[in-house]
């Protein structure tokens, strides 16, 4: 037995059983339609993710973002959500928007082009309601994933997948106090989005330290790497960095190199080269919440009410994280990570 072995909280012990608990369901859907395919080729060839073609009748879904340009972690909700689309005889629309009246928008035009179903994230959940409202109003399935958690059903959405961010921001800061960390700075880049605004919030309650907000714009990574220099240089009790995605944390690392500090970042979220900064230890940690996983979920929860009038969850979140991903689980899943199927 490995005496060394980091024990989980609570909170990670039930996301533990909930996901292990959601990831046989999800095995069972998909051994099962492959069972009733018509024996069509896989999504991707030698990538063990076919599961051959459903025989129900051809459908199609929009799936609808507040994706930042540049920003590979949603290559991985497109990912899973392309693989459950080919297995699913679906047609995938994929568009997106950073400015939530334009994703307001493209809810819309999606309305307008008679789409089977919308599977969308809200991020703005306020700008997204007048959208979401016209939607459940044509009697239009809908599901919310990744960003929404505490606003979905208010809005009349009956489905979604993602995580908790505050509890994902809890475990987070609890693991920051189990470290020994004294000072942590919280780097939200995109102010008002309510999922990052939840982690942080979640990090200030779980942290037994002191925990400082910073809000910087991604899409102007030469900005947030200035900034967080800055703020190091000003403050060198600073002993952890917390970044909201991987993107901010691999601009951090250069941003602790300018500033001469000894700071140590973790963070939410992955991607390929997150996964080499891990493996490096320039970046300590990272809270997965399986990006893949949702973008499969959210279109295949889609075809089983369209064929089945099947609904996942219950009425409440269907949990993909939080977990945590370092050194000494990297090579596990670093493979996945690298080839969008993570």
């Amino acid at each position: 037995m490995d005496t060394n072995k980091r024990r989980l909280t609570p909170a990670e012990r039930t996301t533990s059983r909930r996901v292990t608990t959601l990831a046989v369901g999800v095995a069972a859907t998909v051994l099962l339609a492959g069972c009733s395919g018509t024996g069509g080729k896989p999504e991707s060839a030698g990538s063990g993710m076919g599961a051959g073609t459903a025989d129900t009748p051809h459908a199609t879904i929009a799936m609808i973002t507040h994706e930042v340009p540049g920003d590979t972690f949603w290559d991985l909700i497109r990912k899973g959500a392309e693989t459950a689309a080919a297995k699913d005889n679906i047609e995938l629309r994929y568009s997106s928007d950073h400015e939530a009246p334009n994703q307001a928008n493209l809810v819309q035009s999606a309305l307008d082009s008679q789409v089977d179903g919308i599977a969308l994230t809200l991020a703005k959940p306020d700008a997204m309601a007048p959208a979401v409202r016209a939607a459940v109003d044509a009697g239009t399935p809908i599901v919310a994933f990744n960003s929404g958690f505490d606003q979905y059903q208010a809005q009349g959405v009956s489905q979604y997948f993602g995580q908790d961010e505050k509890l994902a921001g809890i475990s987070a800061g609890q693991r920051l106090t189990a470290d020994g960390a004294k000072k942590a700075l919280c780097v939200i880049q995109e102010q008002g989005q309510v999922a990052l605004e939840a982690r942080c919030a979640g990090v200030v309650e779980g942290f037994k330290g002191q925990t400082e907000i910073l809000n910087v714009n991604s899409k102007d990574l030469p900005s947030v790497e200035a900034t967080i220099t800055a703020k190091l240089q000003q403050d060198p009790s600073i002993d952890h960095v917390v970044a909201l995605g991987a993107p901010i944390a691999l601009t951090a690392i250069q941003s602790v190199a300018n500033a001469a500090s000894s700071a140590k970042i973790v963070t939410f979220d992955t991607n390929a080269a997150l996964v080499d900064a891990i493996k490096a230890g320039d970046v300590q940690w990272a809270v997965d919440q399986q990006p893949f996983l949702q973008g499969y979920l959210a279109v295949d929860s889609l075809w089983l009410y369209l064929n089945n009038r099947n609904t996942i969850g219950g009425g409440t979140p269907t949990l993909t994280g939080p977990a945590f991903i370092d050194q000494s689980n990297i090579d596990s899943i670093a493979e996945y990570a690298k080839s969008g199927s993570r």
